[in-house]
């Protein structure tokens, strides 16, 4: 649910990334310091994920399974 509707501008943009990441993290329970929280931004980031293009979800699903 937390992702529905979100789109590649979405995963491009430091803030929406940023808010997603501590949403997840709330959900999750985990608690993220600076650094780890900039990490993760960074990574999202730079995968330039499409969330519409089914090539870059299977990708996503290979590196992470």
């Amino acid at each position: 649910m937390l992702l529905q509707g979100v789109t590649k501008a979405d995963l491009q943009n430091h803030t929406q990334v940023a808010r997603l990441t501590q949403l997840a993290a709330t959900i999750f329970g985990e608690k993220l310091n600076g650094n780890q929280t900039a990490q993760i931004l960074e990574f999202i980031v730079a995968q330039k994920i499409d969330p519409s293009n089914t090539f870059h979800l299977i990708r996503l699903w290979a590196m992470f399974r």
